[in-house]
């Protein structure tokens, strides 16, 4: 590779001893079901932008929205298992 190009390259960084353990492996098997979660909380239910000023405005509108899809889900259970 010439000198021109040397600050393109980067190397990447060898893991970490944690990210060979088995539990690592483990959590990261099962991350996708947490952004699956975080992207319809972002997408489907305005959690992406705040909808009021102020932190306590914006915990709220968080606590209302987890609220909702929670309630979702239980009633989605509750229909199932009926």
């Amino acid at each position: 590779m010439s000198n021109c190009c040397n600050s393109l390259y980067v190397e990447k960084p060898k893991s970490g001893p944690f990210q060979e353990t088995e539990e690592f492996k483990r959590l990261a098997r099962e991350r996708y079901k947490i952004e699956a979660k975080n992207s319809e909380l972002k997408n489907k239910h305005g959690y992406a932008q705040a909808s009021a000023a102020g932190s306590f405005g914006m915990q709220i509108q968080g606590a209302t929205t987890i609220f909702a899809v929670n309630l979702k889900r239980i009633l989605k259970l509750l229909n199932e298992k009926g």
